[in-house]
């Protein structure tokens, strides 16, 4: 009798070993360094409104880049004035820009964030180029350059709306959606818009892993971002979009 009993101690501790063996993989996995939630971890700061993540981060640089560029590039659609259509999408994109980019130098002071005061090369080059043309060439240029562009942070607004845990970069991401999406709607009415090479430019392109921008070390003063506006003295017509929600505190 006691044989048997002590057999079946030995079997059910074997089964309890092995359980637990089986187990422990999926317990720790999530902590392991190299999963995406290690790295998630590993690259999110703490902040009183939630998680900072390197997405997040580089949603916020992305936000002020387009605002750098795309800007001036309206600006100029509305004094080279070449159809009404052309003109009251740069009017949208100067006047959406200048609200935007208020609001995300506002969520980057509060969250440490530094961001840039001048466009990427890619971006100056492009400004070069809707310069140097004229005529149908340059609504052509204006339309699919900005709408290549627009499109592209459009697709990154709605990862950070669906996968950010910090408030301000989720008011921030609905806020964005709305007026990126209002330019695209401008952009797309000037009919100048090529949707056959925006799907084959998708189809070729690949997107890598943001690891955001430093967090600004112990001591060091982030530089202040400069407001994007227009300059001159022309008038404008449309009115920023109205933000989804009250303000965050």
């Amino acid at each position: 009798m006691l044989r048997r009993i002590n057999g079946t101690a030995l079997i059910i501790a074997a089964l309890v070993a092995t359980l637990g063996a089986l187990a422990f993989p999926v317990w720790s996995y999530a902590d392991r360094s190299g999963t995406g939630e290690a790295n998630l971890n590993a690259s999110s700061v703490a902040t009183q409104w939630g998680p900072l993540s390197a997405t997040d981060r580089d949603f916020l640089v992305k936000v002020r880049l387009a605002g750098l560029w795309e800007l001036p590039a309206g600006q100029q659609a509305i004094e080279r004035a070449p159809s009404e259509a052309t003109k009251a999408a740069g009017d949208h994109l100067v006047v959406g820009h200048t609200d935007l980019d208020r609001r995300a130098r506002d969520v980057a002071a509060k969250l440490g964030v530094e961001l840039p005061n001048q466009p990427t090369e890619q971006q100056q080059a492009w400004l070069n180029e809707l310069t140097a043309a004229s005529g149908d060439e340059y609504e052509r240029k204006f339309a699919n350059i900005l709408r290549a562009a627009h499109g592209k942070v459009f697709g990154l607004i709605g990862q950070v709306r669906h996968t950010t845990r910090n408030t301000l970069i989720r008011q921030l991401a609905s806020d964005a959606n709305q007026t990126v999406l209002d330019h695209i709607t401008m952009l797309e009415g000037t009919g100048f818009v090529d949707f056959d090479a925006l799907a084959r430019e998708a189809a070729g392109g690949s997107t890598a892993s943001p690891s955001g921008p430093s967090m600004p070390q112990g001591g060091q003063v982030p530089q202040v971002p400069v407001p994007v506006t227009p300059t001159g003295d022309q008038s404008f017509t449309s009115r920023p979009v109205p933000p989804t929600m009250p303000p965050m505190p």
